[in-house]
């Protein structure tokens, strides 16, 4: 079982993480922020991880730290988890509609952390949350898992929707990309290395 369990605690956030790659989908998720754990469920559960998080965070300041310190913890995680990369398929692109909303998510596991996030005209909140911490978080992850993730918005109008159909597609383009595939003998990279 490709899985990595981690703690991280810093002034900002204490965060316990467990994550199974090859999973069900199954998730537990508690990070003091509603919308945030209902995007971080869909995510585990349209891309087949298990994964169990705990954030205590200085909600009092804001969301920021804690939705940030969760893609850090997450990406490190997942890039543990992975493991020496053999035989993944490497690659994926995925385009997800959520009803007026179509977004796309690709993703290379490179070992070259790079985002390109290509989302604009977001209301500045859903709820209590800062859309602008959507970006924080795949930039964190992207940085931490050693991820090129491209995010674009194709079209959408309500916000919830637009980032419902990012995380969804992130998920299920990080399942596809993650995935054994018996034909790929070795590291899926002509350097002989990812």
């Amino acid at each position: 079982m490709r899985k990595h369990e981690l703690n991280r605690a810093t002034s900002e956030t204490e965060i316990t993480l467990g994550l199974t790659i090859d999973g069900a989908g199954i998730s537990s998720i508690q990070t003091g922020a509603g919308f945030f754990d209902h995007m971080l469920t869909l995510m585990t559960k349209h891309g087949l991880f298990d994964i169990n998080i705990i954030c205590k965070g200085d909600l009092d300041v804001d969301q920021h730290h804690s939705v940030e310190d969760i893609g850090i913890a997450l990406g490190q995680a997942f890039h543990q988890a992975l493991g020496d990369k053999e035989g993944i398929t490497r690659y994926a692109s995925v385009t997800t509609p959520m009803d007026e909303a179509l977004s796309t998510v690709s993703i290379d596991i490179s070992g070259r952390a790079y985002l390109v996030y290509g989302v604009e005209g977001l209301k500045d909140k859903v709820g209590d949350f800062d859309t602008e911490l959507v970006e924080e978080f795949f930039q964190a992850f992207a940085s931490n898992a050693k991820v090129t993730l491209h995010i674009h918005q194709v079209y959408g109008k309500n916000t919830h929707h637009i980032i419902e159909s990012i995380f969804k597609g992130f998920g299920r383009a990080l399942d596809t990309a993650s995935q054994k595939n018996g034909r790929i003998k070795g590291v899926p990279s002509t350097k002989g290395s990812l």
